[in-house]
Order: C-alpha cells, then structure tokens, then sequence
C-alpha cells in the first residue's frame, strides 16, 4: 500500500509561487504515472498534472505554461512548481498514484490548501 503525504500549501497572492510536494511511503518508482488533482469548493476534484516514470508530463490545459510536475526518486517525492498563480487555482491539491494515464488511482493523500488572492 502506498501512502502519500502533500505539503507546500498556503496563501499567496495573484502572480506569485508556490511549491507543492508529495512524499510517498513507499518506492514511488513503479507507480506510473504519478499525478496532483485539485478540489475547489464546491466542484469535483480535476486533474491538474501527471508525470511518468520516465519523466514524461501532461498537464491540464488550464495550467499549461505555469505549472511545473516533477519527481525525485532518491526523495520519494512528487513536486508541483506553480507559477503566475491565479485565484481560479484556489483548491484543495491531492497527489495521486494513477492507474494509468489519464485514470486516477485508488491511493490519495490528505490534500494541501492552495489560496490565491486577488
């Protein structure tokens, strides 16, 4: 069982950064692909960014250009770069061990808090 762990959250204001990561418990380097989601209130949670084990990414058009997934096996960890943040990306953010490209995994982690103010 892989168990995640997201953290990087915050408050920050429009345009600005943040850092998203993802620890994982387990070797993350046979979950392919790994991905973050997002949850604003009151809409489903959305795909935001995946990264496959050989580092190849896919992003939700909505980020494309400003986001940034990567992943660090030595660390066990997923990272999320966001860039030129903006209050639409105001969300719960989650980490995914995805089924495969596109299909997200049965495995989430706890979620972090991202607030974009305007």
């Amino acid at each position: 069982q892989v168990q995640l762990v997201e953290s990087g959250g915050g408050l920050v204001q429009t345009g600005g950064s943040l850092r998203l990561s993802c620890l994982a418990s387990n070797t993350i380097f046979s979950i392919d692909p790994l991905g973050w989601y997002r949850q604003a209130p009151g809409k489903q949670r959305e795909f935001v960014a995946a990264i496959s084990r050989i580092g190849s990414p896919n992003y939700a058009d909505s980020v494309k250009g400003r986001f940034t997934i990567s992943r660090d096996y030595a660390k066990r960890t997923l990272f999320l770069q966001m860039n030129s943040l903006k209050p639409e990306d105001t969300a719960v953010y989650y980490c995914n061990a995805m089924r495969g490209p596109g299909v997200a995994g049965d495995y989430w982690g706890q979620g972090t808090q991202v607030t974009v103010s305007s």
